[in-house]
């Protein structure tokens, strides 16, 4: 993986979706107050900061009535090995007592690849269980020109989550149940690769419903968090059906609880 540009993102509880800040100077550790509810950290790169998709997930778990802090670690460009070696993921890890940590790196469909996201699910998963938490596997999708390797991102994925006994978040399958349903739908940006925000939306419902174990149809195209700050995510309503159950068939056939 590509070490220029890169950048961080720790993204605090009572921020609205694009705002990014330094932690509280009473807070050492720069995660803020977590409260009592689910403690959810994403690791990975610019697949999960776009769109601020873990505040996506926040928003609409608590639209859902739960009480969840999320938390994100990303730096651009980086693998999960990218991230072993350079030290600052495993710090966040152990500097709270998370429920669920989420890994994601690149679409990870060559062989070589492959390897290196399991070997490094597993190296994080030590880490990750001596903080009484969970490991869950952000599956993501190819470059839009490599369109035909869907298959292999998704065994990849589920092959790494397997070998961790951790949950599997099939977001790049839910892509392509929703496609099923409407061909024409836009979950590539325009560089083919990084979502657009209808993708992330898809995405933060198949999150949502594993962390939960709740099934996402149904829930209203206005979702309402409760944390002051945050915004209200809206679902284009002519769509919000058919991405919840694009969400909840993914689930259904790739998920991994």
């Amino acid at each position: 993986m590509r070490h220029s540009a890169v950048t961080l993102w720790l993204i605090p509880l009572l921020l609205p979706l694009v705002m990014v800040c330094s932690p509280q100077p009473h807070d050492p550790t720069g995660l803020g107050d977590l409260g009592n509810g689910k403690k959810v950290l994403f690791i990975g790169n610019s697949l999960t900061h776009s769109n601020d998709l873990p505040t996506m997930v926040q928003i609409i778990g608590e639209a859902a009535g739960h009480e969840i802090a999320v938390r994100s670690f990303t730096l651009a460009d980086f693998s999960l090995q990218d991230h072993l070696g350079h030290g600052e993921a495993q710090k966040v890890i152990q500097a709270a007592d998370w429920d669920i940590v989420v890994l994601q790196q690149g679409p990870s469909s060559l062989a070589l690849r492959k390897l290196q996201l399991k070997d490094s699910s597993q190296k994080f998963d030590t880490i990750i269980r001596a903080q009484g938490a969970r490991p869950a596997l952000f599956m993501v999708w190819p470059e839009a020109d490599r369109i035909a390797t869907f298959d292999a991102v998704s065994d990849a994925y589920s092959k790494a989550a397997e070998a961790v006994d951790g949950l599997l978040f099939p977001v790049g399958e839910a892509w392509r149940a929703a496609w099923d349903r409407a061909p024409e739908l836009g979950f590539y940006s325009t560089d083919g690769f990084h979502p657009t925000q209808l993708g992330s939306m898809l995405g933060a419902l198949v999150i949502f419903q594993q962390i939960f174990e709740e099934s996402p149809v149904g829930l209203p195209s206005q979702l309402v968090p409760i944390t002051p700050g945050l915004e209200t995510l809206t679902i284009p309503p002519h769509l919000n059906t058919l991405l919840q159950e694009a969400a909840a068939q993914a689930n259904a056939e790739f998920g991994r609880q």
